[in-house]
């Protein structure tokens, strides 16, 4: 899925890949194709997508949110916090 439309007269390209799924997972999505009126592999593939989506939107979020801030500027910024103990609730256990 290349995030684009397919024009008029094109052929989406398709991989063939060979997925070993738990059982209870197998279960479940076919529950859900179900529910959805679709193939089990057009619900893996848009479940696949919809992943895709997800990271490479938070990957763009957080390279736009971080900009030219490079490790450094961080260290600089942490080193003038205060020193103080940590709160009971924020101890590991």
């Amino acid at each position: 899925m290349s995030g684009r439309a397919v024009k008029e007269g094109e052929t989406m390209s398709k991989a063939t890949y060979p997925l070993k799924l738990p059982l209870s997972i197998k279960k479940a999505a076919q529950r859900l194709t179900k529910e959805d009126g679709v193939s089990l592999n057009q619900w893996i593939a848009a479940a696949v997508a919809e992943k895709v989506g997800v990271v490479e939107t938070a990957a763009d979020f957080f390279k736009k949110r971080a900009g030219k801030a490079a490790g450094e500027g961080l260290m600089k910024f942490l080193r003038t916090a205060p020193k103080l103990a940590a709160e009971p609730e924020d101890t590991l256990r």
